[in-house]
């Protein structure tokens, strides 16, 4: 049986990694309500900008009448021979199964496109480290290759390469970083590099609405509404233990009331008149398209986020949960072990008491 004093101690260290995720527990209860008031801020303005679009779209021919051709290059569809996927992960860890997650619908995706070329840009350093170790890094199409030597491994056969990384910028996120990866994004499209961008994150409504989402971005299918091409919702499970975490940290379980606020962006730009504006609706279009893929991208971002404070508040809560549970466990071996001390003490005095007559 284990000594007393050593099971002490543990029972001492177990407290003190109680008190530690206990903490990290609220503090990410604190940086998720933080997070979900950035993200319904934002999200009026990017219901107008798509609302201003399709406004224009009505005023001028986004195709040639004579060819069918789409006159912005953000709206031309080509056949899906060259792929970049963005993938959104989280820089920590001790937050569960948050980025695992996204990492295999990423790999369920680059399986669903068998025979094509797939670029990765991973944003997040879990996802950097996963990718880096399984599938090979070159710059990418259009420039030289740091090593033009033969494919050897799985993955340069299967022409799935990583491209690009960028690491700690969710930490104190900012739409300039959405916005220059936006700008690259479209470059490379522009130029025909690429066919079709995809971005896979978890969207995040709420504490018990969450889902990993494979979206297409571009080509620009139809303005205002969002390309789900694969989708995963939360467990009965999952939705349970996140309900219990959120007891006693403020979080509400549910999407705030935003419908005077939602309203009022739906109606913007969407009367039946004809607006007078200040460009030419031509050029006004072409300048605000570019802007609408970098707002989908921001947008992603901050429900990236706001996701990985809620499953490091969940796998805090069960970390806190399952020390209490060991705690207890560790204080009946101990009582056990003086208990059977204590018995030993007495059996031997009264041996010697009962030896001495």
């Amino acid at each position: 049986m284990a000594n007393i004093l050593d099971i002490r101690r543990r029972i001492r260290s177990v407290i003190n990694t109680r008190q530690i995720t206990k903490a990290m527990k609220m503090v990410s209860a604190a940086k998720l309500r933080r997070a979900q008031d950035k993200a319904l801020s934002a999200r009026p303005y990017a219901r107008m900008l798509a609302n201003v679009l399709n406004s224009l779209v009505s005023r001028v021919e986004i195709y040639d009448p004579v060819t069918g051709e789409p006159k912005h290059p953000l709206l031309a569809q080509r056949p899906e021979q060259n792929i970049l996927l963005l993938v959104v992960t989280g820089d920590k860890g001790l937050a569960g199964a948050f980025s695992a997650n996204i990492l295999k619908a990423a790999v369920r995706f680059l399986q669903s496109k068998p025979g094509k070329n797939i670029e990765m840009e991973a944003i997040g350093r879990k996802g950097r480290d996963f990718l880096r170790r399984r599938y090979p890094a070159r710059i990418p199409i259009g420039g030289e290759r740091a090593e033009d030597s033969v494919p050897k491994t799985e993955s340069e056969v299967a022409g799935i390469f990583l491209v690009g990384e960028q690491v700690g910028v969710l930490n104190k996120l900012e739409y300039s970083m959405a916005a220059d990866l936006a700008a690259r994004v479209i470059e490379r499209y522009t130029r025909e590099e690429i066919d079709a961008v995809y971005l896979v994150y978890n969207e995040f409504k709420s504490v018990i609405s969450q889902r990993l989402v494979v979206e297409r971005i571009l080509p620009i299918e139809q303005i205002g509404v969002e390309n789900v091409q694969q989708a995963e919702g939360m467990t009965l499970e999952q939705k349970e233990r996140a309900i219990e975490a959120a007891k006693g940290t403020g979080v509400g379980l549910r999407p705030k009331e935003t419908k005077e606020i939602d309203a009022a962006a739906e109606k913007f730009a969407t009367a039946p008149v004809d607006y007078i504006y200040e460009q030419a609706p031509e050029e006004l279009f072409r300048s605000l398209l570019p802007k609408y893929v970098a707002i989908q991208i921001f947008h992603a971002f901050q429900e990236s986020v706001a996701a990985e404070h809620a499953a490091r508040m969940t796998a805090m809560d069960a970390a806190t949960n399952n020390a209490t549970d060991m705690i207890d466990s560790l204080t009946l071996a101990m009582n056990r072990a003086r208990q059977a001390k204590i018995t030993k003490e007495i059996i031997e005095i009264v041996s010697g008491a009962a030896a001495a007559q």
